[in-house]
């Protein structure tokens, strides 16, 4: 029986590489717009597609940004600033992108653009906190996405929505995770709903990987600004465990970006995409396997190591 359960495992492994190793062809007739090119995995992933010879349409928040990444890539490459929370920033590059593609559609829309600062214990945080990171990570994600939909529709093509393993597991306070199970639903319901129409919407979840979204210095500032019965509650010494603790975090983080830029690649290139990405050794072999226990057990991992509060002890 065994023998026939680990031949069954075989024959899917090896049907899923095959199906993963077909990728579209006529690259150089695509366009994708990405989102969020200034640095980190927008600017990493624009120039990966440009050397592969697609099309690539880079929203830059910044004029520095965009003329760093311009003088990194080809001449294909064309770049339009872009704030993902403000409406009129948004209708403006539709435009433009509605002129770069003409009646060829939009083959790949990349919604990477995300901020992860402020980041704290939910308590030291403020309402204009969490508003900041939604409207960024979220709300601008969905704006994008409902603007330039026409045009993926036209081209059959391909969403690839940033989320991460937050999305699944939330393991600090603030906007970020709220945004990124946000996220999550919102792909798989555009998903469902554009299945019928030959667009494929996949969601990349990165573990940690070497990007300012969390720091140090957003936890000093949201602790500064806490009323004195709060810092009372929790303490110095929980406050400065804490921050030992991120700054812990960051130095396990992974420098390679390509373990993220691959598969936004690989998501719209090939002809049979995933639905979902797990990006990183953490993502793989921690976060995810946590996410499917027990919630009691969930929570007994993630608290097991934190510091006690003063008025919690």
């Amino acid at each position: 029986m065994w023998l026939y359960l680990a031949a069954l495992l075989a024959l899917y492994l090896l049907r899923r590489w095959h199906r993963e190793r077909q990728m579209v062809g006529n690259l150089p007739d695509k366009h994708v717009f990405i989102t969020g090119c200034d640095s980190g995995f927008g600017h990493l992933l624009a120039k990966q597609l440009d050397g592969r010879g697609l099309r690539v349409l880079a929203a830059c928040l910044t004029e520095q940004g965009a003329e760093r990444l311009r003088q990194a890539t080809s001449g294909r490459l064309q770049t339009v600033i872009l704030d993902v929370t403000c409406s009129d920033s948004i209708a403006a590059a539709t435009a433009w992108v509605k002129g770069q593609v003409g009646d060829r559609g939009l083959w790949g829309l990349v919604n990477n653009a995300g901020i992860g600062v402020p980041t704290a214990p939910n308590e030291w945080l403020r309402k204009a906190d969490f508003v900041r990171v939604l409207d960024v990570n979220l709300v601008g994600l969905i704006e994008v996405t409902l603007s330039l939909l026409p045009l993926v529709r036209r081209a059959r093509g391909r969403i690839v929505n940033v989320a991460s393993t937050a999305g699944r597991l939330s393991v600090m306070g603030g906007g970020y995770c709220l945004a990124k199970y946000g996220v999550e639903a919102f792909s798989d319901s555009l998903r469902r709903e554009l299945h019928s129409f030959g667009v494929k919407v996949s969601i990349i979840e990165p573990g940690g990987f070497q990007t300012p979204l969390v720091n140090s210095q957003s936890l000093q500032e949201a602790w500064s600004r806490a009323p004195a019965e709060i810092k009372e509650a929790y303490g110095q010494q929980f406050f400065e465990t804490y921050v030992e603790r991120v700054q812990k975090f960051l130095t396990w983080t992974s420098s390679n970006l390509r373990l993220v830029t691959d598969p936004m690649e690989h998501a719209l290139t090939a002809q049979h995409p995933r639905t979902r990405y797990s990006c990183g050794w953490d993502a793989k072999l921690f976060y995810l396997p946590v996410s499917y226990l027990p919630t009691s057990w969930a929570d007994f991992i993630l608290t097991s190591s934190r510091h006690k509060p003063a008025q919690g002890i």
